[in-house]
């Protein structure tokens, strides 16, 4: 019953922006905490952007600190990622994943997602090409 399900998700070139979104059925988020993850071919899994349903707070990673806005719309049950300025380095799978907001750091969360996070939804493609 519980599930996440990210969209949004293409091809865009270098420069462009999309908006991914991350909805969840099955549960409210409202006492969770939304992580964006991203797996990149010949890379390990990184932690891009997480945050709290309770209370807003959030952590980024530097390398998207800049260009990249989490956001939440508790009402829709949904997170959302959106990515401006976006480079090839960008092109990944992006996961968006749920965990129970103990009201601890977020970047500890965002740090340890198998930890962390016990929903994943199957992920959404962006791909950043010319």
């Amino acid at each position: 019953q519980v599930q996440l399900v990210e969209s949004g998700g293409g091809l865009v070139q270098p420069g462009g922006s999309l908006r991914l979104s991350c909805a969840a059925s099955g549960f409210s988020l409202e006492y969770y905490a939304i992580g964006w993850f991203r797996k990149a071919p010949g890379k390990e899994r990184e932690g891009v952007s997480c945050i709290s349903m309770r209370d807003g707070r959030l952590y980024s990673a530097d390398s998207v600190k800049d260009r990249f806005t989490i956001s939440r719309d508790n009402a829709k049950n949904t997170v959302y990622l959106q990515m401006t300025r976006l480079k090839t380095e960008d092109t990944a799978v992006y996961y968006c994943a749920a965990g129970a907001d103990l009201a601890t750091s977020i970047q500890t969360m965002c740090d340890n997602p198998d930890a962390a996070y016990e929903h994943w939804g199957q992920g959404t493609q962006v791909t950043v090409s010319a």
